[in-house]
């Protein structure tokens, strides 16, 4: 009995692992919502998520909040004097130890269907790759409330409150489903209709120090942990080669 019930176990245990795994990927496919442009955030590099947060107070703080981040904590973990984070970070609150609260009244929902989320841990949930995929893949559609759509996050209902500085596109012809816009190689799935205030390369840059900031703010000890995780790295390569020199002492006379 003990064979037969082991080997049950077994395929019990093979059959989660592959039903888990089928779960994680519909999971990433539903998340990602169409093929994304290659992107890996970098919150380590202080000047983008400086510009980052500046960016995102000017035109996102408008409509989401960030309700897990305080402006002290923004102002400590990226050099911004008090001052400076008063005079141009602090839009909704007159605290520094204050959350980052969202500036638009209770009647969003009647505005755009559904309360605009918070954005604390949004680079989590999706990925960078997805959020600054999104910021670039909006385009004119005029069955949409708006007059927008995004290839992205299909019927999505934000409006594009970047437009002034990417200008206006329109969806290729030719364009695949789940396409995505920008460079790297996706710049066909849209045509430019009108120019905004930045050049492609310099709109992709702005984007680009936005994710940044919201990766840092979905966890803004992410390089204190990679910085303790080196050294615990080198501790413990260290320690063992003194353990192998050890090792070599003790058994010397033995061989």
């Amino acid at each position: 009995m003990k064979p037969l019930m082991n080997a049950s176990l077994t395929r019990f245990a093979r059959a989660a692992v592959v039903a888990a795994g089928v779960i994680v990927a519909n999971l990433a496919a539903a998340n990602s919502g169409g093929n994304l442009l290659p992107f890996t955030a970098d919150s380590g590099n202080v000047a983008s998520v400086q510009r980052g947060a500046r960016n995102f107070m000017a035109y996102c703080s408008g409509c989401h909040g960030m309700k897990y981040l305080r402006y002290n904590r923004i102002g400590q973990d990226l050099n911004i004097p008090d001052d400076v984070l008063k005079k141009n970070l602090m839009f909704t609150s007159d605290k520094l130890g204050d959350q980052i609260k969202v500036a638009m009244p209770a009647a969003s929902e009647q505005w755009f269907g559904r309360v605009p989320p918070d954005l604390s841990l949004e680079t989590r949930a999706r990925g960078a790759d997805w959020v600054y995929s999104y910021l670039l893949s909006f385009y004119l559609d005029e069955t949409r409330p708006l007059g927008v759509n995004n290839t992205v996050l299909a019927g999505a209902s934000m409006p594009h409150v970047l437009w002034e500085l990417q200008g206006w596109q329109k969806k290729a012809e030719h364009a695949a489903e789940g396409g995505h816009g920008g460079g790297h190689g996706g710049g066909s799935a849209f045509e430019q209709v009108t120019a905004g205030s930045l050049k492609p390369s310099e709109y992709e840059a702005f984007v680009t120090d936005i994710v940044n900031f919201m990766d840092y703010a979905a966890e803004p000890g992410k390089q204190a942990r990679i910085s303790l995780g080196l050294k615990v790295m080198l501790y413990l390569f260290g320690l063992l080669v003194l353990t192998y020199l050890l090792k070599k002492e003790f058994w010397r006379d033995v061989h």
